[in-house]
């Protein structure tokens, strides 16, 4: 069968196609006449961003992929909503410092953000995050493991980890940060023999390990006497700050101490549904347990001892299972920022992303690119250009001029096996409408007016035909633009500017003037106002320009700005005149 490596390095199909190949074969391998299974995970945290979609949208491409070829697919989304609450995330509304004392408790028994409808914090984060999904057409399966834990759903699963903890402990010392004498550390030793591992056991395995009374990291012993891969909420104050002091195969029964608020209880496990497994023991078990295919993972799992890797061998090892296949995926940036963080506030969701794109474009930008790929997606100037090109793709598909490969990235984009996505009926340029909405503040009747005067021979007749693209773009400027930046344009004449123009600059505006009226559509302007420098230069509107003509038009252009919006700069200069109307630039450029 052909590897996740090698079908990347093929250059004959898109990337889904090449995934969607080998995972059709390797479910017939492994479970034949069974629905495909493939998996996503999220946690619930906090507000779950754009860099986590990709773990979502990853499978889903290649889900859709293959109900298009008539197979069956379940797309799990595992919501981690039993997760313990690790801290409070900065800079989301509604939340203080007092969130603080919630800590450690499972993140469905955590309280909403003040004045969220949702009954708890994860149900609050799930929903918006399932809206955009839905909106997006991504058809999943969504678990709440709150529910499965909670219902007992992986009993024999958890008895089966307790009964082999001797063996996960082994798996897992193989990874701790071992004392290394000769100080020869990852680089290697000499001589043939493997270094031990320099990989540190991730942040929620130390706090696993440290509550249930492992051995510490550092003694390589592994104490397998005192490893439990299982944690408790406490009965008490439902933190996980607990340590399992006992545990007996037989009976099941447990001990447990609370270190956060003294409270004490034995239970039989075989009837106790108030804990679960920790992190790289839960993963590689619901593997095995819903016969996960496909998932991916982010880069940050490639590395030794991270959590993918280690749950490999636990699945196969403890568990009788087989990992799933998948790529790791590479991190998403948004223009301006870092890479994202969850653990952070204030960074961009899919629902944020949704005010300002249209879901086919939001979609385009994950199925374009491999997942090793990393991009960014644009909050900035930059969406004007992602929309350019994005309109340029669209004409390329209508006349067939299309590249394989990008026709199929575009048709994944707007459509699924269950229909195609709706979309704008009259998809004027994103720059264009975003320059529209500024100059006009929203205003429908000067919008309509504009942009009815766009083409003449086709002219807009409601604002409906540019919707929701022209919706996308108002909410672009009016909440991404600062308030600085925004194009007011002038209310009277600069006469002292109007005054001092050479007569180079008076010959300019008025071939300008004197060309509106037989221009006055979008295609026209523009001739217009790159053809004003050439003909000054006594050549033809339809020359060829040279630096030096440039240099002129950039001239000109500043001009025109500095008497229309009193900026050197500002929206397409085209579009600005529709907006002003030919009588108002009539009059502030001296007319």
């Amino acid at each position: 069968m052909q590897t996740v490596a090698q079908s990347q390095s093929s250059t004959e199909t898109d990337w889904v196609s090449r995934f969607a190949d080998e995972v059709i074969a390797e479910s017939e391998r492994r479970a034949p006449g069974k629905p495909v299974v493939v998996a996503s995970g999220l946690s619930p945290s906090g507000p779950i961003h754009l860099g986590n979609l990709r773990e979502v949208m990853t499978p889903h491409l290649v889900a859709d992929e293959i109900r298009r070829r008539g197979h069956t697919v379940r797309h799990l989304i595992s919501w981690d909503d039993y997760d313990r609450y690790r801290k409070v995330p900065n800079g989301v509304p509604g939340v203080d410092e007092s969130w603080a004392e919630h800590i450690g408790k499972p993140l469905t028994s955590v309280p909403a953000p003040a004045g969220s409808p949702h009954p708890n914090w994860a149900e609050h984060f799930k929903a918006a995050m399932a809206a955009s999904l839905d909106e997006l057409g991504v058809d999943c399966e969504g678990i709440s493991q709150t529910e499965q834990y909670t219902a007992g759903v992986y009993r024999e699963q958890i008895l089966h980890a307790m009964r082999h903890r001797a063996d996960i402990d082994a798996v897992l010392d193989r990874y701790r940060t071992k004392k290394d004498p000769a100080g020869e550390g990852a680089k290697g030793a000499k001589g043939g023999k493997k270094p031990q591992q320099q990989k540190k056991v991730d942040e929620a395995e130390l706090e696993a390990e440290a509550g249930s009374g492992a051995a510490s990291e550092d003694d390589g012993s592994g104490g397998s006497a005192g490893y439990f891969p299982y944690k408790p909420y406490c009965g008490n104050c439902e933190k996980d700050l607990t340590t399992v002091t006992s545990y007996d195969d037989d009976s099941t029964e447990l001990n447990y101490t609370c270190t956060a608020c003294g409270f004490a209880e034995t239970v039989r496990l075989s009837e106790f549904n108030r804990g679960k497994l920790v992190w790289k023991v839960d993963w590689p078990m619901r593997w095995a347990y819903e016969g996960v295919i496909f998932e991916p993972s982010g880069v940050d799992h490639s590395s030794p001892g991270s959590s993918f890797v280690v749950g490999g061998q636990i699945v196969r090892e403890v568990f009788d299972g087989v990992q799933p296949i998948g790529p790791m995926y590479a991190f998403v940036g948004i223009s301006g920022m870092a890479k994202m963080s969850s653990s952070k506030g204030g960074v961009p969701t899919p629902a944020d992303a949704l005010k300002i794109m249209e879901a086919p474009l939001l979609r385009w930008l994950y199925a374009r690119r491999r997942p090793n790929q990393s991009f960014k997606i644009a909050f900035d100037q930059e969406i004007q250009r992602l929309y350019d090109e994005w309109d340029s793709l669209t004409r390329k598909v209508a006349d067939g001029s299309v590249l394989p490969a990008d026709a199929a990235a575009y048709a994944r984009a707007v459509g699924t096996a269950a229909g195609e996505l709706p979309r704008t009926p009259r998809p004027l340029p994103y720059r264009t409408l975003a320059s529209v909405v500024d100059i006009t503040g929203g205003h429908d009747e000067q919008t309509l007016r504009i942009l009815s005067e766009l083409d003449p021979e086709n002219p807009l007749t409601s604002l409906d035909e540019a919707r929701p693209r022209l919706d996308r773009a108002e909410n672009w400027i009016t909440t991404q633009v600062p308030a600085d930046a925004r194009t007011i344009v002038r209310a009277e004449p600069d006469k002292d500017l109007l005054g001092s123009l050479d007569e180079q600059g008076s010959q300019s505006l008025r071939l300008l003037l004197e060309g509106l009226d037989t221009h006055w559509s979008l295609d026209g302007l523009t001739t217009l106002v790159y053809g004003v420098p050439k003909v000054l230069e006594g050549l033809e509107p339809d020359a060829k320009p040279t630096p030096e003509l440039k240099a002129a038009q950039r001239s000109f252009f500043a001009l025109l700005y500095r008497l229309l919006v009193g900026r050197d700069t500002g929206p397409r200069l085209p579009t600005l005149l529709l907006a002003v109307g030919a009588d108002r630039v009539r009059t502030l450029l001296g007319a």
